[in-house]
Formats: structure tokens, C-alpha cells, sequence
């Protein structure tokens, strides 16, 4: 088999693509070829060294979708030749940037035949934090307002169609070229994020009930201003290792919800994944794929999760 690793933290140079052999199975270990690899935000804080990682070598990566070649148990509801993808390794399991990968039952789900395997590998992380935070922390119901930062993104042209098919009204940021897109995908106002006076057009907007923030170093203090009585906050990332909170008086006044939350921390994948994939199979969610890369070509990969303008995901395909 084989797969990118990287011996030491350090930029995408550390990179590397190796061939060595599977390894053997633990009880309830299952093997599966790999047809596409998602790449995200989070593989590179992992190469860098912002999230320190068990051991060296180490191979990056959470998604993946592709087709199960092994399994060790024998009551597994799945069987050799199913369909899966998956996400939730690459942090204290080895990463997915391989041809062929060793996953947990508890972190894949079955793939339908009508979604592609590049389609599934993009979806699985984002679609993941998405739902688990505007479903399982938010409680995100019909007819609520809701922001949703940097809808450009991964997570965040998901979470607009999560938020969409629930029944909210959809404000998002992103990029002026990205408007036309995230208007079809569901957003009601969109703001590009660099406008001087953001605070004043999303206030025009009215209050907020739920906010996603990606990035909260930057934007929690107007959160904070946007948010209506009893909001609910949802920070999934940040720029800076500190995040200050501003406006403390006002939060306090309006006594808002503030839940800061990992992918890594959600109980059961599966039971999202399967939620998931069930929406793709009804076409009221898609992913959208901005890029493909070989294996060999990870390092490019990782470079233009932050180097690109269009919508969507960065997939890798072995």
C-alpha cells in the first residue's frame, strides 16, 4: 500500500509518500480500499504541529470513502464489497492519506450507490460538524434566524443547506464571487466579509438566533452584537491559540448560549453519517468539489485548502 506521512512538523514539504505493507487487523478492525480522500483545514494544523499527533511517522487525514476489503468480526452488519466513507481519523487513529486505510466501525457508514466516492469523502467532516452544530448544540427549529460565517467554505456552503432544509432564514459571509452559488444552496442575505460596515448590514438583517463561527478570534464580538436574547453560539475554529471575548456586558444581558465544539468529540459518526448520506440520496444536500489531487500530489492539496476562491472541498483521489 501506500501513503503520504511526514516524520517531523513543519510545512507541506514534510510530506511524503511511502509504500509499506497493511498491517494486521484488531477485532473489530475493518480494512477498506480507498477511492477519495478529503482534505481539510484541520489535516494541516496536524502537519504543522498545532495538534500534536501520537507518534512518527504519521499519516494525515479524516475522510475517506471507498470499498471494505476485510473485516475482523463476525457479527458485523457490513460485509467485504459494501460502499463506505467515513471520518474522525488522523488524530489518534492513523490518518486516511493512503490507497487503502484500517477504520473503526463507529466512524463510517454505507454509501449509496448514487453518491459518488469523491462526494463522500468531501461531505464526511464538514457535513459532520454541520449537523452537530446546528443540530445536536444549537437545536437550530424552524423559523429562527441564523448565521452562518464564511459560507464559502467546507462546513459552511453545508451548513446553509442544513440550516435551509430545517426551515430557518440563512445569512452567511463569503467572498463576492461566491454569492450566486451560496444563493442557490439557500442563504436569503449574503455579505462579503470584507464590507467596512458588516456589523450594520447584518444587523439590517434582524437579530440572530443561532450563529456558526469559524473562526471566533475575529468574529465573536459581533456575534455577540447580532445575536438576539437567548442565542445560541457555536464556535468550530479560530486563527489564534486566545480568543477574548468582547462586549461581555451585552452577552451577559442577553444570556447567550456560547458552545465551542470539535468534530473529533462527536459520540457516535455512524449515526450522522447515515443522516447524512440519506439527504444526498434525496438531493437535498450536495458537497461541492473544487479540486482533485493524486496522492503524490498531497502537499498541493493541503496548500490549496487556503489558496482558491470557489466553493466547496479539496479531494484527493489515490
Amino acid at each position: 500500500m501506500q501513503k503520504v506521512c511526514f516524520y517531523e512538523y513543519g510545512g507541506a514539504e514534510v510530506l511524503q509518500v511511502e509504500e509499506i505493507k497493511n498491517k494486521k487487523l484488531n477485532r473489530g478492525d475493518i480494512r477498506i480500499k480507498v477511492e477519495a480522500i478529503g482534505v481539510n483545514p484541520v489535516d494541516t494544523y496536524f502537519r504543522e504541529g498545532t495538534y500534536k499527533v501520537p507518534r512518527f511517522p504519521w499519516t494525515p487525514g479524516s475522510d475517506f470513502a471507498g470499498v471494505i476489503e476485510e473485516i475482523e468480526s463476525e457479527h458485523s452488519d457490513l460485509k467485504v464489497g459494501d460502499r463506505v466513507f467515513g471520518t474522525g481519523l488522523g488524530r489518534d487513529i492513523e490518518g486516511t492519506y493512503s490507497d487503502s486505510i484500517v477504520a473503526p466501525r463507529e466512524n463510517l457508514a454505507t454509501l449509496p450507490d448514487s453518491i459518488e466516492f469523491k462526494q463522500g469523502a468531501a461531505i464526511a467532516l464538514v457535513g459532520v460538524t454541520a449537523w452537530r452544530a446546528l443540530i445536536d448544540h444549537a437545536n437550530l427549529i424552524p423559523g429562527e434566524k441564523c448565521l452562518i460565517h464564511g459560507g464559502g467554505g467546507g462546513v459552511g456552503h453545508v451548513a446553509i443547506q442544513i440550516a435551509k432544509q430545517i426551515g430557518a432564514e440563512v445569512t452567511t459571509t463569503a467572498r463576492s464571487e461566491q454569492h450566486t452559488e451560496l444563493k442557490k444552496l439557500g442563504a436569503k442575505y449574503i455579505f462579503d466579509y470584507n464590507e467596512k460596515n458588516l456589523l450594520g448590514l447584518i444587523s439590517n438583517t434582524g437579530g440572530k438566533d443561532v450563529i456558526l463561527d469559524h473562526l471566533c478570534d475575529e468574529y465573536v464580538g459581533l456575534d455577540i452584537q447580532v445575536a438576539n436574547p437567548n442565542a445560541r453560539i457555536i464556535g468550530i475554529g479560530q486563527r489564534k491559540d486566545q480568543v477574548r471575548i468582547p462586549k461581555f456586558a451585552v452577552a451577559r444581558s442577553k444570556e447567550l448560549e456560547l458552545y465551542m465544539m470539535s468534530m473529533f468529540n462527536t459520540p457516535k459518526i455512524s449515526d450522522i453519517l447515515e443522516q447524512i448520506s440519506k439527504m444526498m440520496s434525496e438531493d437535498s444536500l450536495k458537497v461541492l468539489v473544487e479540486s482533485e489531487y493524486p496522492l503524490e500530489k498531497a502537499n498541493e492539496a493541503q496548500e490549496r485548502v487556503y489558496d482558491r476562491e470557489g466553493i466547496g472541498k479539496v479531494v484527493i483521489i489515490p
